[in-house]
C-alpha cells in the first residue's frame, strides 16, 4: 500500500499519478503497487515536478508497518516520536514543537 500527499501538484503530473492510484481527496493518491512500479513513479514525478513536495507513507515489514518519506517541503511534517512515525499537520511554532 501506498499513499502520497502532494502539494503544488502540476495537472500532468496529476494524471500520471491517477494512472496508478485512486485519488479519494484532491492531491491525495493511494493505491497498492509493487515496490518497482512505485518507484519508477515516484522518480518520474521528482525529476518532472522539481516544485512539487511529497509526503510518502508505503508499507515496510517493520513494527509499526510502515516508512515515511518526505521530498522537497511539505506542508505536514513526519516526525520520530517514542519509535513511532507520527505525521503532523500544522506546529504552532518551531520553539514549541511538543517533542
Amino acid at each position: 500500500m501506498t499513499v502520497i500527499l502532494a502539494n503544488d501538484t502540476p495537472p500532468a503530473i496529476r494524471g500520471m499519478l491517477k494512472r496508478w492510484f485512486v485519488e479519494p481527496k484532491p492531491n491525495v493518491f493511494v493505491g497498492t503497487v509493487n515496490r518497482r512500479t512505485r518507484d519508477k513513479v515516484l522518480e518520474y514525478v521528482k525529476r518532472n515536478a522539481e516544485d512539487m513536495s511529497l509526503l510518502i507513507i508505503t508499507s515496510e515489514p517493520n513494527c509499526q508497518g510502515f516508512r515515511i518519506e518526505r521530498w522537497g517541503n511539505p506542508d505536514r511534517q513526519d516526525t520520530l516520536l517514542s519509535g513511532l512515525w507520527l505525521v503532523a499537520e500544522e506546529w504552532v511554532s518551531p520553539e514549541n514543537q511538543p517533542f
